[in-house]
């Protein structure tokens, strides 16, 4: 259900009732690009079902699922385009086209070419935890996640949030853990590693599928590469990939976790987004610990 987490804090000012969240989500429901148009974005049904909530609520988490769709249109079709026009505005006029002209003229090639671009569908799954306070986002990028805070902030009245930080620097934990070969408690390194040089040089060197308790990786450590991501696993049950940015990719439940009786799986959705939760809210909080606690804004 998660692949790739970003974490943020919502302000302690924020409430609304389902009915009121449904209410505001639903004037921004997704509708497909238009024939000239690049992109659009909006709200679906998390659980799949047309015309069902935009907001579900599972054991009191609250699921939404924003959808984008993209037409992909390659700058170098209009401007291979573009050169053709050009080509023939010069031998029949005699001139070459200015600046502006040639803007005017991809304006139109890309609204003309638009129409026949392939579209492209991306689906972000977005996780409330009101009692914890915490909107989680399945985004494998920064920018991509503020573009889904973004819509929510425009339509919740008071919706503020601001990115989880930490007493300690995920770089400077890893460090410590690479060095040591400590990792915190429940944790474990896994085979997956990213050290980055703070120098001039910035040199990068990747592990994969590579042991991390040597005396190379801990002489990189020592000669100033810093760790950028680092492979572990939280308590046999859920392993990741924690970043600089304390960012949490290709994160995976492990053996065991999803395993439910067929009753337990009649509603796939309702029992995955529970255990997924679940899971997540007792991790989320060891990993804050294990970086020295959250710093609190105000």
């Amino acid at each position: 259900m998660f692949k790739n987490v970003i974490v943020y804090r919502i302000g302690a000012d924020w409430s609304a009732t389902l009915a009121d969240m449904e209410e505001r989500l639903a004037a921004t429901r997704f509708v497909a690009c238009g024939p000239s148009q690049e992109k659009s974005s909006g709200w679906v049904e998390p659980r799949g079902v047309a015309q069902g909530p935009l907001v579900e609520s599972v054991a009191g988490q609250l699921v939404l699922k924003m959808m984008i769709e993209t037409r992909a249109l390659p700058a170098s079709v209009v401007n291979r385009k573009a050169e053709e026009r050009v080509a023939q505005i010069e031998a029949s006029t005699g001139r070459k086209p200015g600046k502006k002209e040639m803007r005017d003229l991809k304006d139109d090639i890309r609204l003309t070419l638009l129409p026949m671009a392939f579209t492209k569908l991306a689906s972000i799954t977005v996780w409330i935890d009101r009692e914890a306070r915490w909107l989680v986002i399945d985004a494998a990028s920064l920018s991509r996640a503020e573009e889904v805070v973004a819509a929510l902030v425009a339509v919740l009245d008071g919706f503020a949030i601001t990115l989880l930080n930490t007493q300690i620097s995920p770089t400077a934990a890893m460090a410590q853990w690479l060095d040591t070969q400590e990792p915190p408690a429940g944790f474990s390194v896994d085979r997956e590693c990213e050290l980055k040089a703070a120098d001039e040089s910035r040199a990068v060197v990747r592990y994969a599928r590579h042991a991390l308790d040597t005396e190379e990786v801990r002489q990189h450590v020592a000669t100033g590469k810093l760790p950028t991501r680092l492979a572990l696993t939280w308590e046999g049950r859920v392993s990741f990939v924690l970043t600089e940015s304390l960012q949490l990719k290709k994160l995976a439940f492990l053996e065991g976790v999803f395993e439910t009786s067929g009753a337990e799986r009649a509603d796939g959705f309702d029992t995955d987004t529970a255990i997924a939760t679940g899971e997540l809210r007792k991790l989320l909080p060891d990993l804050l610990e294990a970086l020295g606690g959250e710093v609190v804004v105000g």
